[in-house]
């Protein structure tokens, strides 16, 4: 009588490793759970703070009316300027990337460390420098100042970022639109623009980052209500409404909703363009 051997498993088909899953859930709940919180909190508004049930019996909606009504204009005023940041940020860093990544420059290693260090500078050392600065332009409590000053954020960034892409593009593409008659001004817009795709959407995001979440240039560089982002509206409308923490978090998750959205839409760029650079 014949015997039959059971069959051995596929080769190279992965094992799942249920423990590893069950413990990267955990985290992520504990890392979503303030989120979860905050949702919850606006959804409450009639609540106190210490108040609040683990789950809504019903959904009011009056928080985010009041902090729409209170904080819309700050949203606007933050979606202005975040978007000025982003085009001085990328007006800036990327010609500074391809003149560091294709061109032959003394001492680029050094200006690109340099670059580095300046994200290390504390940001009360910069805003209290520019604040100075500001007064003799005149560009305290003007929108203009603020874009310049948030843009200031972003800027070593991206030129790091785009310059580690940048360096990928083969030298023979460049000189083969050279030859074709364009000139460099021509060859960056028209060929090396849209070849940098991904690390000029990966940097730009991260600058509107920067700029969206900005709180010392917007609590420096401000004396008045003329110019005031949600950061600094938030701040200020939680000493106002300290017994109204439903509206508080309200406007905390309308001023989370444009940035989450922007991450969601804009991830494969983000994952192309910080990896682009360091896989050729």
């Amino acid at each position: 009588m014949a015997t039959t051997t059971p069959a051995a498993p596929a080769a190279g088909k992965p094992k799942r490793r249920w423990g590893t899953t069950a413990v990267g859930i955990l985290i992520l709940c504990v890392m979503l759970f303030p989120l979860y919180w905050m949702v919850d909190t606006a959804l409450q508004p009639q609540s106190g703070l210490l108040e609040v049930d683990a789950v809504p019996h019903s959904l009011d909606l009056s928080g985010f009316s009041s902090a729409l009504k209170e904080q819309g204009g700050h949203l606007l005023t933050s979606l202005a300027v975040a978007l000025g940041a982003v085009v001085i940020c990328l007006a800036f860093a990327a010609p500074a990337a391809y003149g560091l990544a294709q061109f032959r420059l003394r001492g680029t290693r050094t200006v690109v460390f340099g670059t580095l260090i300046t994200q290390m500078v504390p940001g009360i050392v910069i805003a209290n420098a520019l604040y100075s600065a500001y007064v003799d332009l005149g560009l305290v409590n003007s929108y203009f100042g603020l874009m310049l000053a948030d843009a200031s954020l972003g800027i070593p960034f991206a030129i790091v970022l785009m310059r580690s892409f940048m360096v990928a593009i083969p030298r023979e593409v460049i000189e083969a639109a050279e030859m074709d008659g364009a000139g460099r001004l021509r060859t960056f817009v028209q060929v090396v623009l849209p070849m940098s795709r991904n690390a000029l959407i990966t940097a730009g995001l991260f600058s509107f980052l920067y700029a969206w979440s900005d709180f010392m240039f917007a609590l420096t560089l401000n004396t008045t209500d003329d110019v005031k982002p949600i950061t600094l509206g938030i701040y200020q409308y939680i000493g106002a409404h300290v017994g109204d923490w439903g509206s508080v978090m309200a406007a905390s998750v309308l001023s989370a909703i444009p940035a989450a959205v922007l991450l969601v839409l804009a991830q494969k760029y983000i994952a192309a363009g910080i990896s682009g650079g360091s896989v050729k």
